[in-house]
C-alpha cells in the first residue's frame, strides 16, 4: 500500500547568497543559465548580453552589436545558439559553440582537454533579425529546433522566425497592446503570448492562428507567461501581485502564488524541479520569492538586492538560482541550496 502512495517532498534546504557580479554598465534584465548548466547569460539595458561562469560568475565573453537595451534572451535547447530582443528593433542570433568549446572540460588536474579560452570579445553574431516596428521585448527558442524563434514586441506582434534564413515567416497580430511574453511548449507546437491587453493566449506555432484565449481580462496587465516544463500547465503574472498556475487544457486556474510585490515591471518567473517543485520569482520589494508549487505557502524569501529583481534563472542540474536586479543595483545574484 505504502508504495502507491507518492514519497513526501523531501524537507525544504534554503538557498543562501553564495555571488554577486557586476557585469553590466545598467540594469540586468534578463538571467538565463544555458540548458548545458556551463553558462549563465545575462541581458542589460546597456545593449549588451554577458556570458557567466555559472560558479564563479566570472566574465567569460561580452555579446555587443544590439543599438539600444536588450530585454529578453532564449537558448537554443542544445545551447549552441542564444537569441537576444532589443529596443532597437531587432534579435540578433549569436553562435555561443567556441565560446563552449573554450571552457575546461574538466575541473581539476591534467592539461585539461587543452582547450583555449574563446576570445571574449569575438563578433559571434550570426543573423540579425528584422521585422519588429517597435521594442522586441520577448524571445523564445522553439525547443525542438535551432532554426525557429519567436518574439512579441510593443508593436503588438507575435512573429515566428526562420533562423537560417533571417526571414520573418510569420508575423501575428496578435494583442491590442504590447506583447510582454512568448513561449513555445516543450514540443514546440504552440506558442503562449501574454500582453499588457490583459489577455493570454495560445497559438498554432505553424499556422499563426489563435487556439484559445486563457484570459480576457481588460485589467490586470500580463507581465510574463510560460509552459511548465511537463507542458500541462501555464504560469501566468500579472500586475496584480499575483502569480498564478493554469490548467492548459481546461483553462481553469488552479494555484495562486503571492506575497511579493508586482505592479509595474514584467518580471520574469520559474519554475524550480532539480529538489522539490517550486515556483521562484523577483519582487518589486528588491527580493526573490521561492513558493512551493502545490502548497501556494511561501519558503523563502532571498535578500541582498538592493533594486527590483526583474528576472531569476533555475539551474537546469543543480540546486542553484541567479537573480538580477535594475538600475540601482545592477548586480547578477547567485544563491546555493545548502547541501
Amino acid at each position: 500500500m505504502s508504495q502507491q502512495q507518492q514519497a513526501p517532498a523531501p524537507p525544504y534546504r534554503p538557498y543562501r547568497q553564495v555571488r554577486a557580479a557586476t557585469p553590466h554598465s545598467r540594469a540586468v534584465s534578463c538571467v538565463r543559465f544555458s540548458p548545458c548548466g556551463r553558462l549563465l547569460a545575462t541581458a542589460s539595458l546597456d545593449g549588451t548580453v554577458a556570458l557567466l561562469s555559472p560558479s564563479s560568475l566570472a566574465a567569460i565573453a561580452t555579446l555587443r552589436g544590439h543599438a539600444d537595451g536588450v530585454s529578453d534572451i532564449s537558448w537554443s535547447t542544445d545551447s549552441f545558439y542564444l537569441c537576444s530582443a532589443s529596443d532597437d528593433r531587432t534579435l540578433r542570433i549569436w553562435d555561443v559553440r567556441p565560446v563552449l568549446a573554450g571552457l575546461n572540460p574538466g575541473s581539476g588536474g591534467g592539461g585539461g582537454g587543452g582547450a583555449q579560452p574563446a576570445d571574449p570579445n569575438a563578433d559571434r553574431c550570426i543573423r540579425v533579425l528584422k521585422g519588429h516596428t517597435n521594442f522586441v521585448f520577448s524571445a523564445n527558442f522553439n525547443p525542438q529546433t535551432n532554426s525557429t524563434v519567436a518574439s512579441g514586441g510593443f508593436d503588438c506582434t507575435v512573429r515566428i522566425w526562420d533562423v537560417k534564413s533571417g526571414r520573418c515567416v510569420r508575423a501575428i497580430d496578435a494583442h491590442s497592446e504590447p506583447v510582454t511574453s512568448v513561449h513555445f511548449i516543450r514540443d514546440g507546437s504552440i506558442i503562449v503570448s501574454g500582453s499588457h491587453d490583459g489577455t493570454c493566449k495560445i497559438w498554432d506555432a505553424g499556422t499563426g492562428s489563435c487556439l484559445k484565449t486563457v484570459i480576457d481580462e481588460k485589467k490586470p496587465a500580463v507581465s510574463f507567461s510560460m509552459f511548465s516544463p511537463n507542458g500541462k500547465f501555464i504560469l501566468v503574472a500579472a500586475l496584480d501581485d499575483t502569480l498564478k498556475l493554469c490548467n492548459f487544457a481546461s483553462g481553469k486556474f488552479l494555484k495562486m502564488y503571492s506575497g511579493h510585490v508586482n505592479r509595474k515591471y514584467c518580471l520574469q518567473s520559474a519554475f524550480s524541479v532539480t529538489n522539490g517543485k517550486y515556483i521562484v520569482s523577483g519582487s518589486e520589494d528588491n527580493c526573490v520569492y521561492i513558493w512551493d508549487l502545490q502548497g501556494k505557502n511561501i519558503l523563502q524569501k532571498l535578500e541582498g538586492h538592493t533594486d527590483t529583481v526583474i528576472s531569476v534563472s533555475c539551474h537546469p542540474t543543480e540546486n542553484k538560482i541567479a537573480s538580477g536586479g535594475l538600475d540601482n543595483d545592477r548586480t547578477v545574484r547567485l544563491w546555493l541550496q545548502d547541501g
